[in-house]
């Protein structure tokens, strides 16, 4: 075996899934002067935050009548103030357009599904006892699947052939009306015999995983609790990164960036020891020291909360 096939068989990268946290800019006007001056005080507050920052565009609240929006002139706009726009979410056919024009990847909008399920003017039939049929958006059924269905349709259809009758003369001294034993008998014999419901069983109940961390966590590192609560017992770093599904509790000084309700929990929670952060957000909505430091919680033991768009700090 040659050099060259030992080094093939070392792989050279490796594809692995992460969790990020992406600063996501809303428009919701399409009024770029007023976009440049209200985010130039923005970046003044806290200039460190934003420099270089990765910026995912978000143009699917803008409302409808406010004409064809200057793509490129809003991305000058959001460079020229250090952020580097990576992805634009957008749902008009014309921001799709020009983001594919400008090669940026497109995301989809907010809360929206990739998946389907078909509707009943496009659903083939289906045979007994199988499952609905669910397919991704656009993705055609295999002329395989069609030709089965349509066959189950035309049996389902076709009335199943009678046996021959055989008629017998009824002997000219029999009664033509059956006898009042005769019918209750009847009736007796075509009522179905009653099944017995099954009793509904009771619900899963879900559990989310609580993540403990209990040694320090330091500059550089990102801690993520999937589908849960975060608990910390040891001091965070400044230039750590705390992320999670639900709450977050840190029982020591905070002085990294936590970010709670990443997926868009807005009844997330924040408990801290002693507020020093970097930035406190939950939901996507934030602050950052600069805003912090002119709280009367700072340094003092807090919890974080969001009542609509705002972040609400009460001293424990």
């Amino acid at each position: 075996m040659s050099q060259a096939d030992l080094l093939d068989h070392d792989p050279v990268f490796q594809l692995k899934g992460s969790m990020l946290a992406v600063t996501v800019l809303e428009l919701a006007h399409n009024d770029l002067p007023r976009l440049d001056r209200q985010l130039a005080q923005k970046v003044a507050q806290a200039p460190n935050f934003f420099r270089d920052t990765p910026l995912v565009l978000a143009l699917d609240k803008l409302p409808d009548g406010e004409g064809q929006l200057d793509l490129q002139g809003v991305l000058d706009i959001c460079r020229r103030h250090g952020l580097r726009t990576l992805a634009i979410r957008a749902s008009r056919e014309e921001d799709i357009r020009l983001a594919t024009m400008f090669d940026i990847p497109v995301l989809p909008p907010s809360g929206s599904s990739r998946e389907r399920v078909v509707e009943a003017k496009d659903a083939v039939p289906q045979v007994t006892g199988a499952a609905p049929v669910r397919r991704p958006r656009g993705e055609k059924l295999s002329e395989k699947v069609v030709e089965q269905a349509a066959g189950a349709g035309v049996q389902a259809e076709k009335p199943a052939e009678q046996p021959a009758e055989t008629k017998h003369e009824a002997p000219a001294e029999a009664s033509a009306e059956p006898t009042a034993e005769a019918q209750e008998a009847a009736q007796q014999d075509a009522a179905p015999e009653a099944v017995p419901e099954k009793p509904a069983e009771p619900p899963v109940p879900v559990v989310r995983p609580t993540k403990l961390v209990t040694t320090p966590v330091r500059g550089g590192v990102q801690i993520y609790a999937a589908g849960g609560d975060l608990i910390v017992l040891a001091p965070v770093s400044p230039g750590a990164e705390l992320l999670a599904d639900g709450n977050i509790h840190v029982y020591g000084p905070m002085r990294g960036r936590a970010l709670a309700g990443v997926k868009g929990d807005t009844s997330a929670r924040i408990f801290c020891q002693q507020l020093a952060a970097e930035l406190v957000s939950i939901a996507g909505n934030y602050k950052v020291a600069e805003d912090l430091r002119r709280s009367p919680q700072w340094g003092q033991a807090v919890h974080v909360s969001l009542s609509g768009d705002v972040l609400n700090i009460t001293r424990l």
